[in-house]
């Protein structure tokens, strides 16, 4: 029975190349592959296009949209950096984020901290760019439009460029070295919960990640009550036989409606793993332990994952975390690296 099934895959394969090398000679068969004969793209393709519907809509109603803020914001921080720093610039979208600034400032966020500190970012920036760029009348008719606005508060601090001085990191490299060491994947956890204060940390830590124009499209989605931990436990692929003994799983979801174009469509995906990191090694250094659980694109799973989290098309799932304290009477695999000559080349 084995040898037959094996000679029906050989046969399989000799058919699938001469096939596959056909339709992947040019991009148009290509697309005409994924549109007929594979679905493999189809809920990437609708929530890539659900996306930027979304992006686009909020920017033609001239609605909240922070990600547009953020970007535009972060791209006059850029320009105010620059060495030399342009007379004139930010021509193209100082416009848009003036009237994106002004409609977020009139809406009532007086509880709302989140949204209230990158205002104040975005008014010492903006206020900075006035102060200092060339004329032009585009720039003369948004300072008008920015001196009227009125922001009910302010910081005890400017949030603007400024100059990093150096003092060397508090952790040198052999400690940090050692910490990348003594992280693994833990898969047996005690039966202690997790304190949500440590999870708080560990995400305020990965925030400070990179993210392309600041735009961090993403959040952490916590899974600590006990029915759902098991719920979610079971749909990522390889949980089996250790499923029942996570304590919390944190998904990491992406938000395409942060782009207007598709060609930033993976940027969900750098910029959630930038941070996912930067929240693993945060975790070891409160004596945490977490294990990466392997999401593959697959109908079925993508499914039951976004029903129970309640996503909406427009959200995939970047990846899932397990966490908690580490049995020490578990084992994890050694995981040997691939040697620095064999993963590193220069120029």
């Amino acid at each position: 029975m084995v040898e037959f099934k094996q000679f029906i895959k050989s046969i399989l394969l000799m058919v699938r190349l001469p096939f596959l090398r056909l339709f992947s000679s040019t991009f148009f068969l290509s697309a005409f592959f994924y549109s007929i004969f594979s679905s493999a793209f189809w809920r990437e393709f609708n929530s890539v296009l659900i996306g930027r519907y979304l992006y686009l809509k909020r920017l033609h109603e001239k609605s909240e949209n922070m990600f547009l803020l953020r970007r535009n914001v972060h791209r006059l921080e850029k320009g105010l950096l620059m060495r030399p720093r342009r007379s004139v610039f930010g021509l193209k979208y100082i416009e848009e984020l003036i009237n994106v600034y002004e409609g977020l400032v009139s809406k009532d966020i007086e509880n709302d901290l989140s949204i209230k500190n990158q205002l104040i970012w975005a008014h010492d920036v903006l206020e900075k760019y006035f102060s200092v760029v060339g004329e032009h009348t585009i720039i003369s008719k948004c300072r008008d439009q920015f001196e009227k606005i009125d922001i009910a508060y302010e910081s005890d601090e400017k949030k603007v460029p400024f100059n990093l001085i150096t003092k060397g990191s508090p952790v040198q490299y052999d400690e940090f070295f050692k910490l990348t060491k003594n992280r693994r994947s833990v898969r047996w956890f005690l039966p202690k919960p997790v304190p949500r204060k440590m999870i708080d940390q560990a995400i305020l830590a990965a925030v400070q990640s990179p993210s392309s124009c600041n735009r961090l499209p993403y959040e952490f989605r916590v899974i600590d009550d006990e029915k759902m931990v098991k719920e979610v436990s079971t749909i990522p692929m390889g949980t089996k036989g250790f499923a029942d003994n996570i304590p919390v799983i944190i998904a990491v979801v992406g938000h395409l409606d942060a782009f207007f174009n598709e060609r930033d469509r993976h940027l969900i995906y750098i910029d959630a793993s930038l941070a996912s990191m930067a929240m693993v090694l945060s975790f070891e250094t409160m004596g945490l332990s977490t294990c990466c659980l392997n999401w593959p694109d697959i109908p079925k799973r993508e499914k039951s994952i976004k029903k129970v989290l309640n996503l909406e098309r427009k959200n995939r799932v970047i990846m899932l975390l397990a966490v908690g304290w580490a049995d020490p009477e578990g084992k994890v695999a050694y995981s040997e690296k691939k040697p620095l000559d064999l993963i590193r080349k220069y120029n």
